[in-house]
């Protein structure tokens, strides 16, 4: 999957998967630093040292937050908001169209992944193995 969608936003939209799923978080909206860490499971130097070069490629914008002058805001650019959101829609219509093909039932496989991803959270909270 992570293939064929490589290969579509490379084609239709000169990017790769990498930088859309980077920016594809903040459709809904601006984030500080800090969640959008936790949004992507990055660290926040990762995040950090990310931000500026997509600001130079036109993809974001910062600036500080009123209430917290120290926390960096980052927002989507009109370009990039356009890109994640045609984007995402072409994604999701490709998929969509193949989950039907293959008759997997999405509404099924959506509650077993969230289901696996819960229980690979709660592994988070058990005590260390000898």
């Amino acid at each position: 999957m992570d293939r064929f969608a490589d290969r579509v936003l490379a084609r239709r939209f000169g990017i790769d998967r990498n930088l859309f799923a980077f920016l594809a978080p903040l459709a809904a909206g601006s984030m500080d630093v800090t969640r959008l860490a936790e949004s992507l499971n990055l660290t926040k130097a990762a995040i950090s040292k990310r931000v500026p070069l997509l600001e130079q490629e036109g993809w974001l914008t910062t600036s500080a937050d009123p209430d917290h002058r120290r926390r960096v805001v980052v927002t989507l650019t009109p370009r990039a908001r356009l890109l994640v959101t045609e984007a995402g829609e072409l994604l999701n219509d490709r998929f969509a169209a193949l989950l039907h093909q293959t008759r997997i039932d999405p509404e099924r496989l959506h509650r077993q992944v969230r289901e696996l991803i819960d229980a690979t959270r709660a592994l988070e909270t058990e005590p260390e193995l000898p």
